[in-house]
């Protein structure tokens, strides 16, 4: 069999140790990598694409010997813990009389724990901790995504004091409390697994279930030693070179191997080869070692060269590079991260703004989110989900039904021009020939309305009645306003521009309009709470004039919106703010030949500006791109629309997209 002779060694991985078996002929633990199989198919040398776990971990305390004279802190407070720390007290009481139980309000909380710098909140509680001489920890519960990070924040702060601790969780849930730890430097974080749902149960099915079930294991586990066996299980160790070989084998074989360790989403990928990372490399002026930032949850460290690797897979064109290299970038923003793991299903999307959209065909037009290009993009971001931020479906990542796959599109800025308004990265006060990519979220797609009027005002209370029905977490039943993106066909944009000359006028206009009943809101808010039995604790009645006092919800009698007179007869109404200056992303986008617009609730956004390199028309020419600067735009939206520039380049393509280039022909790209 003819061979080519790459060297490569055996190595240990963040995800375990992996030998590379290659058969006779290794030399000193380098041995050579064939080019083809005994069956004549290519054989792919490959690299990792994922980052090196970048936080150390630290010597836990050692486990008590017994709970007999201790003192032990019950802490957290989410799902139904007001039951099932009562109940664990009364446990530890019983078996254990000469032990000390300190309950939630005498020892407070930590909230989530970061290994970029701790809060004082964080601070504050191993304070507490240490000044009343706790011996031990029992947090809880960890019944959702967000919540799990929360409770296990308390866990990890006191194991990082040096007091043992276990963390009661829900079964689903027990390998993110495992991964929760070790993504912040504890390899052991131990888990009593809880029979079920929280909410579900009755206050007697979770005495029972905390009694029978989950106060042996905490006892255990707060008593035996933390093994050598647990720690390998959970947090092995190793560093390697980002370029560094870890595979060979032909097609079929890379794809198990990938998806073995992780590495996929389920879809076959495009082998990870040096040459072809460096052929993407190319089109960057990032040295392929630099690193970006050490990314959450897993903590990982990032290199440009690990980017590109993940964009081979992804089947993203090399010249799509810098694009990718933006996006993560922008991926430990916190306020955007925070929802991605919750159980409602977050789901990561972006689009572009700027001349370089229009240059690589980035659509903005009918089914833009579907288009190959797009698809690409999104697929990108879904592998950078697993391998650099390091979130995993049924770990740490759980969306009760899963996520929708990310999507990728650019708003339509000739339109823009066209109407008067100025496309999104302006707003954000980027030049309007800037290039930038914003990370959203999105809770929800379809639905969209279809407003069958011209009439700006009567558009706009249409949005506003579907801005109220499209919340977060389904009835809206968690925070009382959240970020929205507004995807606008150009026309509907065109009519609405008559009245509302920008998008801020428009913005403030929904925020006045899009209001809530108050009865609505606190329903949703009452019975479909996402963490505890509201009805526990007051009536429904007593709840209402809760909520009405909360200053975030802004609630105040208002004239009964125009969608609920038929209903309401009243002159005035209870209602609560479902909108907040500056959350909404408005973007004229999608099919210009129909009136649409669609409400897409979500999570925070980050922008972030595409670096080009010096020579990025000399690097794109022989691709078939023409120069970046014939897809600039002029306009002055300080003037009324007539008055806006056309752009520099008339493009002949309808008015909802512009014209993509000529796609090169196969040899004109980097080698694949």
């Amino acid at each position: 069999m003819k061979r080519t002779m790459i060297f490569a060694a055996a190595l240990v991985l963040a995800a375990g140790a992996f030998a590379l078996d290659v058969g006779d002929g290794c030399v000193d633990g380098a041995c050579p990598i064939p080019v083809a199989d005994d069956d004549s198919r290519e054989v792919y040398a490959v690299v990792s694409p994922v980052g090196y776990h970048a936080v150390p971990m630290i010597q836990q305390a050692a486990r008590l010997d017994t709970l007999a004279g201790k003192r032990i802190a019950l802490v957290g407070g989410s799902f139904m813990a007001s039951v099932t720390h009562g109940e664990l007290k009364r446990c530890i009481e019983d078996a254990f009389p000469t032990a000390r139980v300190f309950m939630f309000d005498e020892v407070g909380s930590a909230g989530p724990y970061s290994v970029f710098g701790q809060t004082e909140k964080v601070k504050a509680f191993q304070k507490n901790l240490q000044s009343l001489h706790i011996d031990a920890v029992i947090a809880g519960n960890a019944g959702c995504g967000l919540c799990t990070t929360k409770e296990c924040g308390s866990a990890i702060a006191a194991e990082y004091a040096g007091i043992p601790t276990v963390t009661v969780g829900a079964p689903t849930f027990v390998a993110q409390i495992h991964s929760t730890g070790v993504n912040r430097g504890v390899p052991v974080l131990r888990a009593a697994e809880y029979p079920g749902a929280f909410a579900s149960h009755t206050a007697n099915e979770l005495k029972k279930n905390t009694r029978e079930v989950v106060w042996p294991q905490v006892k255990a586990l707060l008593t035996s030693p933390i093994t050598a066996e647990e720690i390998a299980r959970y947090a092995p160790g190793g560093k390697r070179p980002a370029d560094e070989i870890i595979y060979y084998g032909n097609f079929d074989e890379i794809q198990d191997f990938f998806a073995v360790n992780g590495w996929t989403d389920g879809l076959p990928v495009v082998p990870p080869t040096d040459e072809k990372v460096r052929s993407y490399l190319a089109f960057t002026d990032y040295d392929g070692t630099a690193v970006l930032g050490t990314f959450a949850l897993a903590y990982r460290e990032c290199m440009v060269y690990t980017v590109a690797a993940n964009a081979v897979m992804a089947g993203v064109p090399p010249e799509f590079m810098p694009v990718c290299v933006a996006f993560v970038q922008g991926m430990n923003d916190g306020p955007w991260r925070k929802p991605l793991a919750s159980t409602h299903g977050w789901s990561p999307f972006a689009w572009l703004n700027g001349p370089l959209a229009r240059q690589l065909g980035i659509d903005s037009g009918q089914g833009m989110i579907s288009e190959k290009t797009n698809k690409a993009l999104g697929r990108f971001i879904d592998l950078c989900m697993l391998n650099v931020g390091g979130y995993y479906v049924k770990e740490n990542r759980m969306g009760s039904f899963g996520y929708l796959t990310p999507f990728v599109f650019s708003e339509d800025e000739e339109a823009c021009v066209r109407v008067g308004w100025q496309p999104y990265q302006v707003t954000k006060g980027y030049d309007l020939n800037a290039n930038t990519i914003t990370a959203g979220s999105a809770l929800a797609w379809g639905n969209n309305i279809t407003p069958a009027t011209d009439d700006a005002e009567k558009i706009m209370e249409i949005m506003a009645f579907d801005i109220t029905e499209k919340q977060q977490n389904g009835l809206g039943n968690t925070n009382p306003h959240v970020p929205r993106t507004v995807f606008i066909t150009e026309y509907v944009a065109r009519d609405l521009a008559k009245t509302y000359r920008t998008k801020d006028e428009l913005e403030d206009a929904l925020i006045a309009t899009a209001r809530r009943p108050l009865a609505l809101r606190a329903y949703a808010h009452y019975w479909a709470n996402t963490g505890s039995q509201q009805f526990r604790r007051r009536s429904f009645g007593e709840h209402c004039d809760m909520l009405a006092k909360d200053e975030a919800e802004q609630a105040a009698r208002t004239p009964v919106p125009e969608w609920l007179k038929p209903l309401v007869k009243d002159d005035g109404l209870m209602t609560v703010a479902t909108m907040k200056k500056g959350e909404t992303a408005l973007l004229i986008a999608g099919d210009a030949s129909r009136n649409k617009v669609q409400v897409v609730p979500g999570g925070d956004y980050v922008t972030t500006e595409i670096r080009l390199p010096k020579n990025w028309n000399e690097l794109v020419a022989p691709l078939g791109y023409e120069p970046i600067e014939t897809f600039y735009l002029e306009a002055d939206f300080a003037v009324p629309e007539q008055s806006a520039k056309p752009p520099r380049k008339k493009q002949a393509a309808q008015p909802d997209r512009p014209q993509r280039p000529p796609r090169p022909s196969a040899p004109s790209r980097p080698k694949k």
